[in-house]
């Protein structure tokens, strides 16, 4: 289960042709744990760098850590999303998001809605 998940976030990335990965580490421990770690640069030298904990508990796959740190060309935040426990008084704590300066509820994403929140944003659809 745990393989098929990192298989997953590894096909997400590669199915976006327009995606150049810069770095991109996965680690099994033991099959009960692991992780994933990236850098993803896209068409307008936008970055996001991104890393994931994982641990495999009752045949479900739990996110102990998550980062998703989405930049512009200059290293400029456009937004983050991760689970450090430092906004207590957000009611989906310790899941939040960074937009600027500014920071929101979340839920805890998957790569492929973060992928897809990027696209909407460089590729738009007016």
């Amino acid at each position: 289960m745990l393989q098929s998940y990192l298989h997953r976030l590894y096909d997400t990335i590669l199915s976006r042709g327009h995606i150049e990965i810069q770095m991109l580490v996965f680690d099994d421990l033991a099959g009960r744990q692991g992780s994933i770690e990236g850098r993803l640069s896209f068409f307008d030298s936008s970055l996001l760098d991104f890393d994931e904990v994982i641990l495999l508990r009752d045949s479900q796959i739990v996110k102990l850590r998550y980062a998703y740190h989405y930049q512009d060309r200059a290293g400029s935040l456009i937004f983050r999303y991760d689970n450090a426990p430092h906004y207590p008084n957000i009611p989906t704590y310790p899941h939040h998001k960074h937009i600027g300066s500014a920071v929101e509820p979340s839920s805890i994403p998957d790569l492929s809605d973060v992928l897809r929140e990027i696209e909407q944003m460089i590729f738009p659809t007016d």
